[in-house]
């Protein structure tokens, strides 16, 4: 049994390659009552080797590190037996699609705030104690990490009623909610799950089921109602599919 499954604090792992970011977060650290730091490291192959050695619950990880960055740590540790729960720690959000396909617990933004510490660790105890709801590996994108003023969200793939292209990024929408996320709809399109998400025009992703029906404006011109009474135009090259999920 894990100690966020016995309510234990989690034993905690902190790697950075500055001498003062370890200490920062050190002294955030001791003054929560959650975790209990058993390590520091300050470059990704001693922190390897601490974590064989001693079993951490938990590692606040850096990014950006010399010859062995986080993400690259964070693979490493995603092949041993006894995978602890990671979270990012870096100034850089360049690179929070990578920190969630290796499934981070969170990705938390340099000056680190104790209170938005606080709910990472939070998320790692659910995570940890399989009381988040956190589903088993799945072939498809389960969830986003979009810049939301000065930290990361995540959002479940599920919470997207649309997605929009502008040039190299993509606008997700959530209810009355949109979020910017650097990423082209091509790419994120390849790792939508089709039974949940249907493409219609080049610019433009649904969920199927904000789709209310299909509807023929004349010469040849189609759109889809959403349920929220909205018409989108479908595109030419995509019509042919979206007829198929209506069966026509």
């Amino acid at each position: 049994m894990s100690d966020a499954e016995q309510g234990a604090p989690l034993r905690t792992l902190i790697v950075d390659d500055e001498p003062l970011a370890i200490e920062r977060m050190q002294v955030i650290c001791a003054e929560l009552d959650d975790i209990t730091v058993i390590g520091t490291a300050s470059d990704g192959a001693a922190c390897l080797r601490l974590a064989e050695k001693l079993e951490p619950d938990l590692i606040l990880l850096d990014m950006t590190m010399p010859e062995m960055d986080g993400l690259s740590v964070a693979r490493e540790l995603a092949g041993r037996a006894r995978k602890p729960a990671i979270i990012f720690v870096t100034a850089h959000e360049d690179f929070a699609v990578d920190a969630f396909d290796l499934e981070a617990v969170d990705y938390v933004l340099k000056p680190v705030a104790r209170d938005r510490l606080t709910r990472a660790i939070g998320r790692a105890f659910a995570r940890l104690s399989g009381s988040d709801g956190h589903a088993p590996a799945s072939d498809w994108t389960t969830e986003f990490w979009v810049p939301h003023r000065s930290e990361l969200l995540r959002l479940d793939a599920d919470q997207i009623d649309r997605i929009d292209a502008e040039r190299d990024y993509v606008r997700l929408h959530v209810g009355e909610e949109s979020y910017l996320l650097l990423q082209t709809i091509a790419g994120l399109e390849k790792g939508l799950d089709p039974a949940q998400f249907i493409r219609i025009h080049r610019s433009t992703i649904l969920r199927r089921d904000r789709i209310r029906g299909l509807k023929h404006e004349g010469l040849g011109v189609w759109c889809v109602e959403l349920d929220s009474g909205e018409n989108l135009r479908i595109g030419r090259t995509y019509l042919r599919k979206v007829k198929a999920m209506a069966g026509r």
